[in-house]
């Protein structure tokens, strides 16, 4: 890379850190790979450390629409996590539904008396912290909630939000049924990755919050029946475009 583009060895440690950081490489001895698109999945600790000001404005606006006394579904995403962490410091009353337990150890750590907790039991999945399995579904199933939150993998150019996991792409698909309103946050190292498996298109959820997302990215996801909000840049405060929500 040094001789290639003419940089010094500096400078071409700390580019690849910051594709690192953005998600868009991994960093390998001597060099950098692209991530694998189907079953590689990153530990909860390494992906909490990516995109980490972009997760943070995602949570800052997810939280704005929340009213007091709301039931939350929140995935075990990085994602989610900054929207627990958000929603403990506005201390705004809620109930947490999740499957996470990063989050469950913040909410029963720093969680006021106004914020209950409700978690999601089942498997657990060491390098995603995460319950998952047919007690995890079941649960959920037995559960409704006004809204969840929640991110993926990656997006597919057609609209697929994807999983490295199956069984988390189960509960994801759980919690979607189980919800009534669905908001997907995603920053723009979502794009170009595809998991294993399939979640639901994102014509399913009720409206889309992205970062760094460009006019064109974001006029895909309009492709694909999406309500999408940006929350960077000149447009922070502007709904780009609105589309159809999904069915009831």
């Amino acid at each position: 890379m040094e001789a290639r583009f003419g940089v010094s060895p500096m400078t071409a440690r700390r580019d690849l850190d910051e594709l690192e950081r953005r998600g868009v490489v991994r960093r390998t001895h001597g060099g950098a790979v692209l991530p694998a698109t189907a079953s590689h999945e990153d530990s909860f600790a390494r992906r909490l450390k990516v995109s980490t000001d972009a997760k943070r404005q995602l949570a800052e606006t997810a939280v704005e629409r929340l009213s007091p006394r709301e039931t939350l579904f929140l995935d075990s995403s990085t994602t989610s996590y900054f929207v627990a962490r958000r929603l403990i410091e506005t201390g705004l009353a809620a109930t947490v539904l999740t499957n996470s337990l990063p989050v469950m150890e913040l909410v029963f750590k720093e969680g006021g008396p106004d914020m209950e907790l409700i978690g999601i039991g089942g498997t657990l999945r060491r390098l995603t912290r995460s319950f998952v399995g047919p007690f995890a579904v079941r649960t959920i199933e037995g559960h409704f909630a006004d809204r969840l939150f929640l991110s993926v993998k990656g997006l597919t150019p057609s609209g697929m939000m994807t999983d490295a996991d199956p069984l988390e792409a189960e509960v994801k698909r759980s919690m979607i049924t189980q919800a009534g309103e669905v908001t997907l946050l995603v920053d723009r190292s979502k794009l170009g990755v595809r998991g294993l498996s399939v979640v639901a298109s994102v014509g399913e959820v009720t409206s889309v919050l992205v970062h760094g997302f460009s006019p064109v990215e974001t006029n895909a996801l309009l492709a694909a029946g999406a309500r999408v909000r940006a929350v960077d840049g000149d447009d922070a405060d502007t709904v780009n475009a609105l589309q159809s929500p999904r069915p009831a």
